[in-house]
């Protein structure tokens, strides 16, 4: 079976490279400096050259992988150091967001949040990890919006995709997936019912939780 017709066609064949490449990476399968070997990738997926050419840059621009002219293509990845960080500074700036939000959301924005709640328990019942993905990505971005704070909007983008690479490796594995639905109806929660406090610690128990899965799914070096 080759690639594409293993994934979904709303994909470019490109982004389904990328994205077989990425998870690689992020759970360890290749090692922080290995050498990914393009021939190899080739004949394993059966496909031509040119787009993995075009994922390795695709990842070389999202910092997963350097490339070293004349060597070839190098795995990057994630140090233990750089999860720890990236949960850190994930962590400060959504409770600070959600404790804006409380204060700033409006009833059309719980609506949006319910919904999102909804379609994840919908999706999470079929085991759709990529749906999830989805709706939980929407979900903090009705939060982000929801402080009513360009500046916070902004450095929320610019730290985005660090985000993102890390939700998608644990939102590959299944078996979270009812305990981060979990949390998301507990925000909920306690943004509907004004509590400040309660809010900030249902979104500082996510964050806690996200980082537990991220370092339990990562093999990461120091």
């Amino acid at each position: 079976m080759t690639v594409s017709e293993e994934y979904s066609s709303s994909f470019s064949l490109t982004d389904e490279i990328a994205d077989i490449i990425r998870e690689r990476i992020l759970k360890g399968e290749y090692h922080i400096g290995e050498k990914i070997k393009e021939n190899q990738i080739a004949q394993e997926l059966r496909v031509s050259r040119t787009p993995i050419r075009e994922a390795f840059k695709q990842l070389e621009n999202e910092g997963l992988i350097d490339y070293i002219p004349n060597r070839g293509c190098f795995a990057k990845g994630f140090t233990r150091q750089d999860i720890e960080d990236i949960y850190a500074v994930r962590k400060a700036l959504e409770v600070l967001s959600v404790e804006w939000a409380v204060k700033r959301i409006t009833p059309a924005d719980i609506k949006k949040l319910h919904d999102q709640c909804d379609l994840m328990e919908f999706y999470t019942a079929r085991k759709d990890s990529k749906k999830v993905l989805e709706t939980n990505t929407d979900f903090h971005d009705i939060i982000y919006n929801a402080t009513g704070s360009r500046f916070m909007a902004q450095v929320l983008r610019s730290y985005k995709e660090y985000i993102e690479q890390t939700r998608k490796v644990i939102f590959y594995e299944q078996q979270y997936l009812e305990e981060i639905l979990t949390e998301h109806k507990a925000i909920l929660a306690a943004l509907e019912s004004g509590d400040k406090d309660r809010a900030t610690k249902a979104m500082a128990d996510h964050l806690d939780g996200s980082r537990r899965r991220a370092e339990t799914i990562y093999k990461v070096n120091g």
